[in-house]
């Protein structure tokens, strides 16, 4: 079967577009091709810092042939309905049709249309100029004479060679012939840009990767990554030292590079005495190097290793003293911004928060610190913290968010404000709250354990959470710009891991109170020219109560993807949010978890359907009668006129659904469910022996309170109407 190789060849594909660009080029083609009905065996794309590359093997040499049968009008219908058929068949005469009968309609006309399947070369040519004229960079630009055109070419940089052929592995493959912004496909592409710039004639994917790797590039981005980390260990281990892996950091370089050269450079030791995370930090941002550590001291050594675009002639040794020169510059600015910071303590860059607006409806810095910090008192005692040390840890969280080195790299702060608190003699459950609030930043970063961490952690998300929900701004389809869903998720996953409890809306109610939240929302528009705290005493509490009860439902709806990933069951989750009041967090994982264990049982299946079953009949007969049979059933009408199955179901219903209760409020809801599977063999008695729609309407009505009992007994555990299966 023939194979494809296409190459599209531009100045430059930035690193961090390569990968996506590359899925996109295959998924574009394929694609394209499957929805003309073009079968193929396999697909790889490629991409290196100068082409996306796309490998198709085995396709047909042309398209399958199509006989479709149309059936047109009677024999005998009006001119223009005749006329109509052979226009939309491709028809010339009726004579070109054939005449069929069916019993009831009678004679009618069908066309035979038979069209041979279009030759794969023809079909590539017509669809590969579309997709590259649109194709999803995001960011792109014109260039060249035609740039000024409508409808000009759009490129992440110019592109300046199309490779396109085609063909069987035992022949000579053809150029699919087609032309985008007058470049021609053709079979010549270009090797590395210094090593081997000259024209290159390929011919099949094969043949086009050796030739490649001859002209000094590597085209496979996995495989240049193998020969980054495995050259890089190897000099690493050459010195005495290990090399500290940073995998985004590895993908960037193998993304810069199509001849991967590892090289090793060197630093001053005096700058060891800045924090190591600075020094990699710096390393990294400015130079795209990765650092090594003595491993019998677990410290940063003071050498580097960077990777090179080619073999210099003299061994490298120009690049990595330009290197080295630059590493030195920006050491020396951190080493600076380093011990120029320690000269002033964080409480007193706090006045400097003023004047950083976190959001215009929600404060300054400094504002959202003195809400931070006053719930993260409040929460201390829940979580196990001392309510000063909270409280001190939440002033000083944002306060390295001035300093010198946060401002070079935002990315370190929490840790410089770690160092900087360390350094000032701040109890260390404070100094590791400074860093450790942000955290968890994703499914897979660490929860913080300390309670004072965990303490400032919740106040800090749950500031942001309440705040943009007063003020409206909530994550609407995939747009999430304050990374609200994240926090939720961070919410959830510290109460937890860390096994407290929490009542949420509780928690939202109160701090909806805090007058540094300025409340213009959807809900209420409150009078021009009053300040923070007058706003609020205009704020009504039923408002409050209606944001606090939105951002619940949010948080059920996170707590579902949490708990999925974990292999929860979503409608059990939906089964006890659907109770009124459930905002704890780790006793509603509880619930599931027991409700999920009881239902895995035979007495938890069965209990199950004969909830349906009370459940069904009272939906149709509520839904007949016009009214909910909610109140209590007639204890003496059944004593005096129930049949013994319905006697005992009462009984049993009684104890079973007080025992229920019972062990709810003792938290014990494995108790709660082995009480209600007592119901289990009285339900079914029932069932089986009483008549629920008995002609007595006296009966009939106390009948239909007892199966509300038995919903309302279940409803102590879960809303069993929610559970699917």
């Amino acid at each position: 079967m023939p194979d494809l190789l296409l190459e599209l060849f531009s100045e430059e594909i930035p690193a961090r577009m390569q990968r996506r660009a590359a899925e996109d080029l295959k998924k574009l083609v394929t694609d394209a091709l499957v929805e003309r009905g073009f079968v193929y065996e396999g697909a790889q794309a490629f991409a290196t810092p100068r082409r996306l590359t796309l490998n198709i093997v085995g396709l047909p040499v042309k398209g399958q042939d199509v006989r479709e049968e149309r059936k047109g009008p009677r024999v005998g219908a009006p001119e223009a309905a005749v006329q109509g058929f052979l226009k939309g068949a491709g028809l010339t005469s009726l004579d070109q049709a054939k005449i069929e009968t069916d019993p009831k309609k009678g004679e009618f006309y069908v066309a035979i249309i038979e069209k041979p399947g279009l030759p794969t070369q023809d079909v590539l040519a017509e669809i590969l100029p579309q997709i590259i004229k649109t194709f999803p960079w995001p960011k792109s630009m014109r260039s060249g004479a035609a740039s000024t055109e409508p409808g000009a070419l759009r490129w992440v940089r110019p592109l300046q060679s199309i490779v396109c052929t085609f063909g069987p592995e035992t022949e000579e493959p053809e150029v699919v012939r087609f032309q985008v912004d007058g470049i021609v496909a053709g079979d010549i592409t270009y090797g590395h840009r210094f090593m081997a710039p000259g024209p290159i004639r390929v011919k099949r994917f094969d043949d086009y990767v050796v030739a490649l790797e001859r002209a000094k590039v590597v085209l496979d981005a996995d495989r240049r990554k193998d020969i980054i980390l495995h050259d890089a260990k190897d000099l690493a281990f050459a010195q005495g030292l290990e090399l500290v892996e940073d995998e985004g950091l590895l993908e960037e370089v193998a993304g810069l590079v199509e001849w991967p050269v590892v090289l090793m450079g060197s630093f001053d030791e005096t700058f060891l005495g800045i924090p190591p995370e600075v020094i990699r930090t710096t390393i990294r941002a400015n130079q795209k190097c990765f650092v090594l550590r003595d491993p019998r001291t677990d410290k940063l050594a003071n050498k580097f290793l960077l990777t090179s675009n080619l073999i210099a002639k003299d061994g490298g040794k120009t690049i990595v003293g330009g290197n080295e020169r630059v590493v030195r510059a920006r050491l020396s600015d951190a080493k600076f911004f380093w011990e120029t910071d320690q000269k002033t303590k964080l409480e007193d860059r706090l006045e400097k928060l003023k004047s950083i607006v976190f959001h215009e409806k929600l404060g300054t810095q400094y504002e959202r610190v003195e809400r931070i910090a006053a719930l993260a008192k409040e929460l201390a005692p829940i979580v196990g913290a001392e309510p000063a040390l909270a409280e001190r840890a939440a002033r000083l969280a944002k306060a390295d968010l001035v300093t010198e080195m946060v401002g070079e790299f935002p990315e370190l702060q929490g840790l410089m404000g770690r160092y900087y608190a360390t350094l000032q003699g701040e109890d260390l459950s404070v100094a590791a709250a400074i860093e450790e609030h942000y955290k968890p930043l994703g499914p897979s970063d660490r929860v913080p354990t300390d309670p004072v961490s965990v303490a400032v952690a919740l106040a800090d998300k749950i500031d942001t959470l309440v705040g943009f929900w007063a003020i409206d701004e909530k994550p609407t389809g995939s747009k999430d710009p304050y990374a609200l869903r994240r926090a939720a998720l961070g919410v959830i996953r510290l109460a937890l891991e860390n096994d407290f409890r929490l009542g949420l809306a509780d928690v939202f109610v109160r701090h909806l109170s805090k007058d540094t939240i300025e409340f213009k929302t959807k809900f209420v528009d409150t009078p021009e020219g009053l300040s923070a705290g007058e706003k609020f005493a205009t704020f009504p509490e039923r408002m409050k109560a209606s944001i606090s009860e939105d951002l619940l439902s949010f948080f059920a709806d996170r707590l579902k993807v949490y708990l999925r990933d974990q292999g929860a069951r979503h409608d059990l989750i939906d089964a006890v949010f659907a109770l009124e009041g459930q905002d704890d967090l780790l006793m509603i994982v509880r619930r599931v978890e027991a409700l999920g264990r009881f239902l895995d049982t035979e007495d938890g299946t069965n209990l199950l359907a004969g909830f349906r079953r009370a459940a069904n009949i009272l939906r149709i007969e509520e839904k007949k009668d016009g009214k909910a049979y909610d109140g209590e059933p007639n204890r003496e009408l059944i004593h005096e006129r129930g049949l013994p199955e319905e006697k005992v179901l009462f009984e049993v219903l009684e104890a079973a659904s007080r025992h229920a209760r019972e062990h709810v409020s003792k938290e014990d809801f494995e108790g709660a469910m082995k009480a209600l599977a007592e119901l289990r063999p009285a339900v079914d008695a029932f069932f089986d022996k009483v008549t629920v729609n008995a002609e007595d309407p006296a009966l009939r009505e106390n009948r239909l309170k007892l199966l509300n009992a038995i919903r309302e007994a279940t409803r102590s555990v879960a809303d069993f109407s929610r559970i699917e299966g």
